[in-house]
């Protein structure tokens, strides 16, 4: 799946080089170009462990372990929970290389549904401000043959702790038989349901509806322009922070001090509802389970006890 790595271009820890201001409310844009896709955060050894070995969340989703190799030949192992449209993946301390498997690190990817619209994107990006950087994340399957995989766009190449970054699928991956992807519903379909399997149907978790994550002012600055670009309503919340809303997934991101930074909380869909709640403790995280269609998983701040 994609992943953080896909994007981490220097992955130097310093403020973020983004000027735009999180203010403001709604999109002044006709239609939504970007979605959320997936979002990650880096935890405690022990919680990692936990959830690479928990036998409830192989039950309760599509769930994989595994060693991807990416752009430059760079590496990193993720925990993923997989959904219809998104997912979720989780690393512990070292999973990924250089800062970007420090304590509390996190990031988020926002996806295109059709083909040209990241091109758009782009041009949105320049009108909020920021300058976009372009980057092609290629997988290896094993062969020392890169893929093409995605496209993607950055606000910056230096931040604290947290990146966000756009995204677009590209045509020779959904080609690669190994890719295990679905076909196009119509011409220009890049979207989430394709790039996903159908496994999903066989657990409990649907989808990621909220993500809640700690990040710097410095990594909240860089990461506005993008979200208003992608057709998100963004609203700035009292106390600091802003919470995105549209496509179905709500993405709060809280300023804080980057020793307080990390993933807080994901929301989750579930296939169907559930009567009873059930309460599973992995490593220093919690996931609750219903009652009803809905999950919450919370986790320690900046990923510690």
């Amino acid at each position: 799946m994609i992943v953080v790595l896909a994007v981490t271009l220097v992955g130097a820890v310093g403020g973020g080089v983004g000027t735009a201001q999180a203010e403001g409310t709604g999109s002044s844009y006709d239609r939504q170009l970007l979605f959320y896709n997936h979002s990650y955060g880096v935890l405690d050894r022990e919680t990692a462990d936990a959830i690479e070995h928990s036998d409830y969340l192989r039950d309760f989703a599509s769930f994989e372990v595994r060693t991807t190799t990416g752009s430059g030949g760079q590496t990193w192992t993720g925990r993923y929970l997989r959904g219809r449209e998104t997912y979720l993946e989780l690393f512990g301390v070292g999973d990924l290389p250089g800062p970007d498997g420090t304590l509390g690190a996190a990031g988020l990817g926002v996806s295109t549904e059709l083909d040209g619209d990241l091109a758009t994107v782009a041009e949105r990006m320049k009108s909020e401000g920021a300058t976009p950087i372009e980057f092609l994340q290629t997988r290896d399957f094993g062969d020392g043959v890169p893929v093409p995989w995605f496209d993607a766009l950055l606000t910056a190449t230096e931040y604290d702790a947290f990146q966000a970054w756009a995204m677009e699928y590209r045509p020779e991956y959904f080609a690669d038989p190994r890719s295990n992807t679905e076909p196009a519903s119509f011409p220009e379909d890049v979207g989430r349901e394709r790039y996903l399997s159908d496994d999903y149907r066989d657990h409990l978790m649907r989808d990621v509806t909220s993500v809640r994550i700690a990040v710097t002012e410095s990594d909240l600055a860089d990461t506005v322009p993008l979200l208003r670009a992608g057709g998100f309503t963004v609203r700035t919340l009292a106390g600091g922070g802003v919470a995105a809303e549209g496509g179905g997934t709500t993405i709060r991101l809280d300023a804080v001090p980057r020793e307080q930074a990390g993933l807080q909380r994901v929301g989750l869909s579930l296939n169907r509802p559930v009567k009873d709640r059930h309460v599973e403790r992995i490593g220093h995280s919690t996931l609750t389970v219903g009652p009803g269609s809905h999950a919450v998983w919370t986790f320690p701040a900046n990923g510690t006890p």
